[in-house]
């Protein structure tokens, strides 16, 4: 009885009223800002130039580099933010960034904040950091499952995400990929580490990827925390683990300013210096749920790139479900013979089961399309170039979105190759023109096509699917348990893709 009262009373409070857009005086960041490292770095490349970030514990040392270097501005958007190591180091410097008097502003979508993630608070206590969150659930809960049936009213508005990632540091450096801040996407997890990318860039690009952030800060849906969230205090734990962490030289050794432009100076000596085009959604509109704001920008540029590819493509994606046309596209490709690599989560490193089990309806497609597919194994042999030792017993999963067409173009950002990431949620990107560039990413990515670290599909002579590594052969997907082997068969076959 009290269970079926339970029940009644949340499909009461979710039947409640909406949340409402807010409407609020614009903020723009100031000015790109000057000092002795960004005059430092004009001297070096007064134009665009990029740095690839293909290893996690690399990309977060020089994430905290940035912010360390920041003089005037930090603009932080992304989708997730766990209270972890990477998470906590983060944290800490971006609160020493705004005891120096650097505005700090933090945009992160609403989807897994939480009352429990107390370490917001720390970052609220200060009157140089704003912390905005996009697209809130109006009803809260420490329970993810019980904030979505107590906001189930709202279904079709909080189904539409903010899935960007970008830091802009004084609008003179910005970093954009896939990763999103913790310690699985930097190589830190104890069992599960994702293989991802990113850019550093700078030049002229910046100002246009700190535009982008303005118009998502300035959105209707982006609502000051304290709006949303009761805050609670911050615990002695949290503030003893990034202490903690801050001591690992493993991940970042702190260095004066004088250390700082020379570590600076010696990375973009050897930068990229490719054209950029920043492509992003824009935000949404009245209602994130409207068709009319649906944010389709990012993807009628990448698959307007995609179909006028001539040589070959490579992409990489974590959740793979194409759309009917570009199944077709991929026919017609390789009939004017274009090669196409695919590299996709395998079942065992998919981490969203339901999204394997839609790709998986594509699968037999792709082959018979003349695509080369391939999938990340968990124990890929060359793991280690990802995720920090000990790595016996950890695991490796995919999370990178790159697109690498003929020689010269790449794409690195937040969109994968699904209906979620390129017809609901909103997506940012860097599309790089540049030979040398799009040859480093190649490189990078070579070795994960290999059979010790992807298996290969194949059809057999019956156009049965077939798994190829370097060791055997499989006419069963290589699933954990047969269990898992029913869920996905189950999940396949439910009315669900356009949701994935």
């Amino acid at each position: 009885m009290r269970a079926t009262f339970f029940i009644f009373t949340l499909f009461f409070i979710a039947a409640c009223s909406s949340l409402n857009p807010v409407s609020r005086e614009a903020e723009i960041t100031n000015p790109s800002a000057d000092s002795p490292l960004w005059s430092a770095i004009r001297e070096i490349h007064p134009g665009d130039w990029q740095v690839i970030f293909n290893n996690g514990p690399r990309a977060l040392d020089w994430r905290l580099k940035a912010i360390d270097a920041a003089t005037g501005s930090i603009d932080l958007q992304t989708f997730l933010w766990s209270s972890d190591t990477t998470g906590l180091l983060i944290e800490k410097h971006l609160i020493k960034a705004a005891e120096r008097g650097v505005k700090v502003k933090l945009l992160v979508d609403d989807t897994f904040i939480t009352e429990e993630d107390s370490f917001i608070t720390e970052l609220m206590n200060h009157q140089n950091i704003e912390y905005r969150v996009f697209n809130p659930y109006k009803r809260r809960s420490d329970n993810l499952l019980t904030r979505e049936i107590l906001n189930l009213s709202e279904f079709h508005r909080l189904n539409h995400r903010m899935h960007n990632k970008a830091m802009i540091v004084d609008k003179r450096l910005a970093i954009v990929g896939g990763r999103n801040l913790a310690d699985e996407y930097f190589g830190l997890d104890e069992t599960v580490n994702f293989r991802d990318m990113e850019l550093m860039v700078g030049g002229p690009a910046v100002v246009r990827i700190a535009d982008i952030f303005d118009n998502y800060w300035n959105n209707q849906w982006s609502f000051p925390i304290e709006e949303i969230i009761q805050l609670k205090p911050s615990s002695s734990d949290t503030k003893a683990q990034v202490n903690s962490a801050s001591k690992n030289p493993q991940l970042h050794e702190e260095v004066n300013q004088q250390a700082l432009v020379a570590n600076f100076t010696m990375l973009v000596t050897d930068a990229y210096q490719g054209k950029v085009t920043v492509i992003a959604d824009d935000p949404p509109g009245a209602n994130p749920a409207d068709t009319e704001s649906a944010p389709v920008q990012l993807a009628t540029s990448l698959e307007s790139y995609f179909s006028d590819a001539r040589e070959n493509i490579i992409l990489v994606s974590a959740y793979l479900i194409p759309a009917d046309n570009i199944e077709n596209t991929i026919f017609n490709l390789v009939e004017n013979g274009v090669s196409i690599q695919l590299l996709t989560n395998s079942i065992q490193s998919n981490n969203h089961l339901a999204a394997h089990s839609s790709y998986r309806n594509h699968i037999t497609t792709l082959l018979k399309n003349g695509a080369d597919l391939h999938e990340i194994r968990i124990d890929a042999q060359d793991r280690a170039r990802y995720i920090l030792p000990p790595i016996e017993s950890k695991s490796l999963a995919l999370h990178a979105k790159v697109l690498i067409i003929d020689h010269d173009k790449t794409f690195i950002g937040s969109p994968n190759f699904d209906p979620r990431s390129l017809r609901m949620n909103t997506e940012m990107g860097l599309l790089i023109e540049s030979e040398e560039l799009n040859r480093a990413v190649r490189n990078d990515y070579a070795i994960d096509f290999n059979l010790d670290n992807a298996w290969r599909l194949a059809l057999d002579e019956n156009d049965r699917v077939i798994w190829q590594s370097d060791e055997e052969t499989r006419t069963n997907q290589p699933a954990a348990s047969f269990m898992q082997r029913i869920e996905d068969w189950f999940f396949a076959h439910l009315p669900i893709e356009a949701q994935m």
